[in-house]
């Protein structure tokens, strides 16, 4: 996983953290562009959840110890994260952001798209494989949410989805396509619950998930560019 550089300077501290039902302020909102400065200490926070989640999981994380390690104040953090599952499902979303760039410095070499999307997923599911504290925390913290963290649940499926697509080199999937790599997503993110709750060993997710990709050959008509 990337490291980034400790920042600088610490920031002040601010007023105590807001009540999980206040808004947002707009500037922070998951729809709303931050500024350079916005997006760098959101950058700290999230590289200081995953590296308290790849020492200790998901009880590791605790909202007052981020804010330190990030050096930002409490308040701060609960503006940008009202609770620890938007934290860690927000952190699931950067971890596979840094994924999807490394998958595309070396792209599947698979013949078919089946094969490249089942390469694909291996190679996430082995990156997570290496940090399992890091991926518990993420997987329980997905597992957790409830309608507050749709907006960050939306962004870790729209990024899978992406990293599908990429895979099976498809601008304009067509509904069908769409459907099937649903079916993908989730088996994959399945087949990591199993695997974390040591009900299934790397071959059998290996099987599965290769098994599941087939799907892509039924739907393979229309959208290749």
């Amino acid at each position: 996983m990337p490291a980034e550089p400790k920042p600088a300077k610490a920031e002040a501290r601010t007023s105590p953290p807001p009540s999980p039902s206040s808004p947002l302020p707009s500037s922070l909102s998951s729809s709303a562009p931050l500024t350079e400065r916005q997006e760098a200490r959101r950058r700290r926070i999230l590289h200081a959840s995953a590296q308290l989640a790849s020492r200790g999981g998901f009880d590791a994380v605790q909202m007052r110890e981020v804010a330190e390690s990030s050096q930002v104040a409490l308040g701060t953090l609960y503006r940008y994260f009202p609770s620890k599952v938007h934290l860690l499902v927000a952190t699931m979303q950067d971890q596979l952001e840094h994924m999807h760039g490394t998958l595309r410095k070396k792209p599947p070499q698979g013949e078919t798209s089946a094969q490249r999307v089942a390469e694909t997923l291996m190679r996430a599911f082995r990156a997570l494989q290496r940090e399992p504290h890091l991926a518990d925390a993420m997987v329980r913290a997905l597992t957790f949410a409830d309608r507050s963290v749709s907006p960050e649940v939306d962004q870790v499926s729209r990024q899978t989805t992406v990293i599908i697509l990429d895979a099976m080199g498809l601008e304009h999937p067509t509904p069908e396509q769409l459907s099937a790599v649903r079916v993908i997503e989730h088996t994959w993110h399945s087949a990591l619950i199993t695997w974390l709750s040591g009900r299934a060993s790397i071959a059998q997710v290996k099987i599965d998930i290769e098994t599941v990709c087939r799907l892509i050959d039924l739907t393979e008509t229309g959208g290749r560019e």
